[in-house]
């Protein structure tokens, strides 16, 4: 069996790949992609941490290759919305069948976000809240107990409620580069051999690195 087909990645058991537990046809989960929670079980991440997600309502969530979800991360989905285009709020199409008779069908009242897509390599910290239809780029970090309302740029860092970008972690050359390169697509014994690389501090060996490496592919 491959490592990407494990789902207790490590011998702690604390952590899960997602995509080899993920029930629901509309979450799409990426490979080594994993949840990790030591205070609760993980295999419950679908359960417990993706909220209002009927697959009836049209809206995904799409999760890259090796995203790392730190415990109590939660997704809230598209379904959890109120109307909001009129002056209350209240939905009264669920709550009494004599209102019922009287509304709009209710998922036709809802407003839809769009799917909620997070881009490979990301970290997302304990308790953080990705609301619906944002989009994450690449390599962004979201700090603990942040509340995602807007879309985050590539290897940004966004902290607080609402999450804003306070730094990016890298020059704009190296993002680019980065976006090139994919190396969360590659092959697992490619990525193997390129692990120093990819965890070296050296950013001026690693910028050099990666030219070269896009430069001969072209």
């Amino acid at each position: 069996m491959k490592n990407k087909d494990l789902i207790f990645p490590n011998e702690y058991k604390t952590s899960v790949y997602l995509k080899n537990i993920i029930k629901a046809k509309n979450i799409i989960v990426g490979n080594y992609s994993y949840y990790d929670s030591a205070n609760s079980n993980p295999l419950d991440f679908e359960k417990k941490n993706v909220l209002f997600n009927y697959e009836f309502f049209g809206e995904k969530l799409i999760i890259g290759n090796f995203v790392s979800i730190a415990e109590g991360a939660t997704f809230i989905m598209g379904a959890a919305n109120h109307r909001m285009n009129s002056i209350t709020t209240y939905p009264f199409n669920i709550m009494n069948e004599d209102w019922r008779k009287c509304s709009t069908p209710h998922i036709d009242e809802l407003p839809h976000k769009g799917d909620t897509v997070v881009g490979n390599d990301v970290w997302i910290g304990h308790n953080a809240v990705i609301m619906p239809g944002v989009h994450i780029g690449d390599g962004a970090i979201i700090g603990a107990y942040s509340v995602v309302a807007k879309d985050i740029p590539p290897y940004a860092i966004a902290v607080g409620n609402p999450a804003r970008v306070i730094k990016f972690r890298f020059d704009d050359e190296m993002i680019d580069l980065l976006l090139k390169f994919k190396w969360w697509n590659k092959e697992e014994d490619e990525i193997k051999e390129i692990l120093p690389i990819l965890t070296s501090s050296d950013l001026d060996k690693v910028k050099a690195f990666l030219k070269e490496s896009i430069n001969s592919i072209k």
